[in-house]
């Protein structure tokens, strides 16, 4: 039982992060620029190579809940960079 409520509220709480992030990305977009091109790049490498990196933890017999805390970790890291202010 603690397993599969380990992995819902790290699921429901990627999800909250998941929003931050995206709100952020967009602003960044919005803004327009090098910036805003070089994000949109970041972020599509960066879920191709989140993705790979899932199917082959799942197809080698790995957790979901290792997949969704990787996740978690990559949403962090880039909502840190993407509120990191310029000096």
């Amino acid at each position: 039982m603690y397993t599969w409520w380990k992995l819902s509220t790290d699921s429901a709480r990627a999800g909250f992060e998941a929003q931050r992030v995206i709100a952020l990305r967009l602003a960044r977009l919005a803004a327009g620029g090098p910036n805003a091109a070089r994000e949109a790049r970041l972020m599509i490498s960066e879920k191709l190579v989140a993705n790979g990196k899932a199917a082959i933890t799942l197809a080698s017999g790995g957790s979901a809940h290792s997949v969704v805390s990787r996740y978690r970790a990559i949403m962090r890291a880039n909502e840190k960079r993407l509120t990191k202010r310029k000096r």
